[in-house]
């Protein structure tokens, strides 16, 4: 996500850049909305951010504030009624909102919004000055139009104070960034699960998920928006609101993969705690071997650290098409198998006849390590030692990650050794719970560590519906 307030620059291509920076975090839908302060347009379509946007459809989102998102889906499905930012009617003007995370206690608001509908159907007419229906808010799947759907039916005397009204009822993870036509908001659930930045800009207020796209626009990084922060920014100023007492439980995974490297989470620069799991990997599963590589790019820091503790040298035995996206944030599995082949190539004159570290972030599903290894064996690899810079992935992720079901978790049924035969490897390392989280240099208190413990700091229903964001 990423929202931008500034009066006198192009906002809208400014969120096109920072969408750029983001583009790792969703590849299959981006949208931009923004205001000139009397009218809120929005242009999104399925897509990456390159591909949806033209220059005459920057020109067209004119005005001093902007709202923008490329969508991840969890379990929401990947189609045009899904893209974000959505856009809907309040008493209070339009509003244009964008969501990163997932919604535990979806069931719970579709009843209130239910419950609110007749006076909903009346809210939108009046703004619309026609008959029309609130359901025309859920067409989608997915719970960022549900809670757009309950903004329109809030009792407040403003969008701000609907907001701190409706947000303590909204459970599970959520980083909001909406607007009106004439303020920019930004929120974080109490547990702070997925992250958001705030920056400054020489004319205005920048709000990203991740610091990288602050770089990239030239913001300067404030400070992380605070979990059960809301936060107000119009020509008055920032003001910062508290609807929820903070109760931290960030996710860790966004230090092992999620997050871009050159990014800051909650003080560490991501590349920096990445590098140290290499580190302390090597220390609690050396081996003998010739060669320490990648599976490229999210395994490349640990791969360092790994070789930097070892002594073994680093080497490039994989070359990746840097034209093929992230395969696992592709929802089909299909696609995930078919685009290991096209992503990946072993450098046959580097690998033949050596005894390598094949160091990756996770295993998930195992698919992307099983491949893997056929693939080194065939270029004459000797011996294939693979290590992992997290814990076994055991649980499913109900906060904004698509990790599906348990019996797709190919840690949920198998041991350890298991898994190493399963995938053909010589042997199987990984880093321990406790090393991993010491090397983001975070409390383990203040992580959520739910997809490698089974430990949930927000309720949830285990057998939840298609609701992603």
């Amino acid at each position: 996500m990423f929202g931008v307030w500034a009066p006198g620059e192009e906002v809208a291509k400014l969120s096109y850049f920072g969408l750029y920076a983001l583009q790792h975090r969703g590849q299959e839908s981006a949208g931009i909305a923004a205001s000139n302060g009397s009218q809120i347009l929005i242009y999104r379509d399925m897509g990456l951010v390159s591909q949806v946007f033209q220059e005459r459809d920057l020109e067209l989102l004119q005005g001093h504030i902007a709202v923008g998102h490329t969508r991840y889906s969890t379990t929401g499905s990947p189609s045009f009624e899904n893209a974000q930012p959505t856009l809907g009617p309040t008493p209070f003007g339009t509003v244009a909102l964008a969501h990163n995370g997932n919604l535990t206690n979806f069931d719970e608001l579709e009843a209130l919004a239910d419950s609110r509908s007749d006076h909903a159907h009346r809210v939108v007419a009046e703004a619309t000055k026609k008959r029309t229906r609130t359901r025309a808010f859920r067409d989608s799947s997915n719970d960022t139009s549900l809670v757009t759907e309950l903004f329109a039916t809030e009792q407040g005397e403003d969008l701000t104070d609907a907001a701190l009204k409706l947000l303590p009822q909204v459970e599970g993870a959520f980083s909001l960034v909406f607007m009106d036509e004439n303020t920019l908001y930004a929120a974080r659930d109490p547990q702070g699960v997925r992250p958001l930045s705030l920056g400054r800009l020489s004319t205005g207020w920048v709000v990203a998920s991740e610091t990288a796209a602050l770089d990239i626009v030239g913001a300067s990084h404030v400070r992380d928006v605070e979990p059960g922060e809301l936060i107000a920014i119009d020509e008055d100023g920032l003001r910062s609101f508290r609807f929820a007492e903070e109760k931290q439980a960030r996710c860790v995974f966004e230090y092992v993969y999620l997050a871009r490297p050159d990014s800051v989470l909650d003080g560490q620069i991501v590349h920096g705690a990445r590098t140290e799991m290499g580190r302390r990997l090597a220390r609690e599963y050396p081996v003998d071997a010739d060669l320490v590589i990648a599976t490229p790019e999210s395994g490349t820091p640990a791969a360092v650290g790994y070789a930097e503790e070892s002594g073994i040298p680093f080497g490039q035995g994989l070359m990746k098409n840097a034209y093929v996206g992230r395969t696992f944030i592709q929802p089909s599995q299909t696609l995930r198998e078919l685009g290991i082949r096209l992503k990946l190539n072993p450098i046959r004159e580097n690998i033949e006849g050596k005894r390598l570290v094949v160091v990756d972030d996770s295993i998930v599903r195992g698919n992307t390590q099983r491949a893997l290894v056929r693939m080194l064996r065939e270029a004459g690899a000797k011996e294939i030692h693979i290590r992992i810079s997290s814990p076994p992935v055991k649980w499913p992720c109900y906060y904004g990650i698509d990790f599906a079901t348990r019996a797709e978790l190919i840690a949920n049924g198998l041991g350890v050794e298991e898994i190493c035969t399963s995938l053909g490897a010589d042997s199987l390392g990984y880093i321990s719970l406790d090393g991993m989280i010491e090397a983001t240099r975070q409390k383990r208190d203040q992580l959520c560590t739910a997809c490698f413990s089974g430990e949930y700091p927000i309720p949830v229903n285990t057998t939840p519906v298609d609701k992603g964001c």
